[in-house]
């Protein structure tokens, strides 16, 4: 008999560099130089509730698919590595459409700030996360523990990832603010398109620091031609 457990609560949200889902790394740490910061709810904006988490490198994030929730679940989903025609078993994915919309994320701690306006900050690099995502929980990073030197990534390693060329005209690279172009440019190695669309023509487009990035993919160099 399906019984629900326990309430869950939002313990606060994190504030990253994109308002939407595109564009978003599909696994944390893949981009280190991705930034952003986690900010509590302020029931749980305690800083004695943070106390020995300085001492850590990295976080789990445990936190909500906010714009995945749905009443139904699917058993299989097709994951864009596989070419979005196979369907594997939800539980062998990642997929955010499962029967609790919840993501785990692991990243790095760049600073703990205890005395800001709005209480407690972590700032945290490596995140895979939009801009306002729920954020349930937060646990440290046990390497002892967490790291398996020895683990097998199933079917999501078998496919290769080549990283793409990218062209960014220095014009246009420049209306991005300087803190912020690696990552982007780190973003856009990783080809931020699902790996079955291949049309040279179409011009693609995300959210990223205030503004909108558009480009095209042809073989494996990714061009920026336009930023608004």
């Amino acid at each position: 008999m399906t019984k629900s457990i326990f309430e869950v609560k939002i313990i606060g949200h994190i504030r990253t560099d994109f308002p939407g889902k595109f564009g978003v790394p599909r696994q944390s740490g893949i981009v280190e130089t991705l930034e952003g910061r986690i900010e509590f709810e302020k029931e749980y904006a305690q800083p004695e509730a943070f106390r020995g988490l300085e001492g850590f490198s990295h976080l789990w994030i445990i936190w909500q698919f906010s714009e995945a929730v749905r009443e139904k679940w699917s058993a299989t989903v097709r994951p864009p590595r596989l070419g979005g025609n196979t369907r594997v078993g939800v539980f062998a994915t990642r997929s955010p459409f499962r029967p609790n919309a919840i993501g785990l994320s692991s990243v790095r701690i760049k600073k703990i700030d205890l005395n800001t306006p709005k209480g407690p900050v972590i700032y945290v690099s490596g995140a895979d996360l939009m801009d306002g995502t729920p954020i349930l929980d937060i646990k440290p990073y046990l390497a002892y523990a967490d790291s398996h030197p020895d683990a097998v990534d199933g079917f999501a390693g078998q496919i290769g990832c080549t990283k793409l060329k990218v062209v960014f005209p220095e014009a246009l690279l420049k209306q991005i603010p300087g803190e912020k172009r690696e990552a982007l440019l780190g973003v856009l190695e990783e080809n931020p398109v699902p790996h079955y669309q291949k049309d040279a023509e179409r011009i693609y487009g995300f959210g990223f620091a205030g503004r909108e990035v558009r480009f095209r993919i042809a073989d494996d160099e990714l061009t920026v031609i336009e930023v608004e």
